[in-house]
């Protein structure tokens, strides 16, 4: 496989996305909104970003590759625990966020996810004060965002109580 290939598929790959949003953006409402801004705006500009760039990587590996790449760093290897935890967080929060709520099950998904990457560094502390103080962090990051949502902005997230404070 040349050089070229990969990065060019790449490209290709990045191309496709924007025609796909691109597409789904024709299905959206074109009616203005606020400030003339039809609901359809955003969309159509990601689009557009999305193959402008798409065609750069193309252009940039048809004609030599991309040039002055660093050598990737890490390892050579993935490392599976490591995703499997972050796999198991994300599949936690999205099974249980109606349960929990947004702030636990974001909470749960925090620390999972903080396992597989200390793992992955070679610094699993399973011990229960680390798991306890990263379920910490994760709600001090969690709540002001779902307080953010529900108080300040009146968007619903699944909450714990009805009262819209947890």
């Amino acid at each position: 496989m040349k050089p070229a290939l990969p990065q060019t598929l790449l490209g290709a790959g990045v191309l496709a996305l924007g025609a796909l949003l691109a597409a789904g953006a024709t299905q959206i409402s074109a009616e203005a909104g606020y400030a003339g801004v039809g609901p359809n705006f955003l969309p159509w500009l990601v689009a557009a970003a999305l193959m402008l760039c798409g065609a750069l990587l193309v252009r940039e590996a048809r004609s030599g590759g991309y040039r002055d790449m660093e050598e990737p760093s890490g390892s050579a290897r993935g490392f599976w625990p490591g995703f499997l935890w972050v796999s198991a967080g994300i599949l936690a929060n999205a099974l249980l966020i109606t349960t929990l709520g947004f702030i636990l099950s974001c909470a749960l998904c925090f620390v999972l996810a903080v396992r597989g990457f200390k793992a992955a560094e070679g610094r699993s502390d399973m011990r229960p004060r680390a798991w306890l103080v990263d379920a910490l962090i994760g709600i001090a990051i969690a709540a002001p965002v779902f307080w953010m949502f529900t108080q300040l902005l009146a968007i619903s997230l699944p909450g714990l109580t009805t009262t819209g404070w947890i």
